[in-house]
């Protein structure tokens, strides 16, 4: 299953990300918007789970809309959750130690081309093609 070490190879891979730790957890960006992050659940979080504490390592990762949040936590809800503190927001959170890598390599590019200028965007998969 997917480590840390695996977010940070697959997020640098992308066209201008860059990483950076903010309040201890680490996240990645495209230029200043932030695509995937470390997202330790909060007591509140714990809570709209039903738990009473963090199983594992929890992922953030942008999503082109609110539909395809909902969509990958219908698809997969051992891998893919939400919380309402991310209600209107488009972003999913993963159980780190249950995603592939593969699947993790496709979540993570298209949480990029989320984030990233739609131009860069088009760039890299123009180049991708070739």
């Amino acid at each position: 299953m997917a480590t840390w070490d695996d977010v940070r190879e697959l997020a640098l891979a992308l066209p201008e990300a860059s990483e950076h730790v903010s309040r201890g957890s680490a996240q990645w960006k495209v230029r200043t918007k932030g695509f995937v992050w470390e997202r330790p659940l909060r007591r509140a979080d714990l809570d709209s789970l039903g738990i009473d504490a963090q199983a594992g390592p929890v992922l953030g990762a942008r999503t082109e809309d609110e539909a395809v949040k909902f969509a990958l936590v219908s698809e997969d809800p051992a891998v893919f959750f939400t919380t309402p503190h991310f209600d209107g927001y488009a972003a999913v959170l993963v159980h780190l130690d249950r995603i592939s890598r593969r699947r993790l390599g496709e979540l993570v590019a298209e949480a990029w081309a989320a984030a990233a200028p739609a131009k860069l965007v088009r760039e890299h998969l123009d180049h991708e093609v070739d």
